[in-house]
């Protein structure tokens, strides 16, 4: 399991996450990854960012941006994607 640092808040979670499963109060949690400057502006202040995902592309395009901490969820076959072969082929 790929895991990734949520923030700063010095722990790390799944870079794929199914919702209900972890606890999301201090992150910031968006619908899609088109609001760069919110995205970029939480990392900077040490909010982890957490992007709901109900596709492969979505989840690849969230967890390509760095700041993002990691992709929510709700089809559990999502939580088994190959980031590596969807990136690297």
């Amino acid at each position: 399991m790929h895991e990734r640092w949520f923030g700063a808040t010095g722990r790390k979670v799944p870079a794929i996450v199914l919702e209900g499963t972890l606890d999301l109060s201090e992150a910031l949690v968006l619908d899609d990854v088109s609001d760069r400057n919110a995205i970029h502006a939480a990392h900077h202040a040490g909010t982890p960012v957490v992007v709901r995902c109900s596709t492969a592309a979505e989840v690849h395009a969230a967890l390509s941006l760095g700041p993002v901490a990691c992709a929510l969820v709700t089809d559990e076959a999502l939580l088994s994607l190959d980031l590596a072969e969807m990136t690297y082929g």
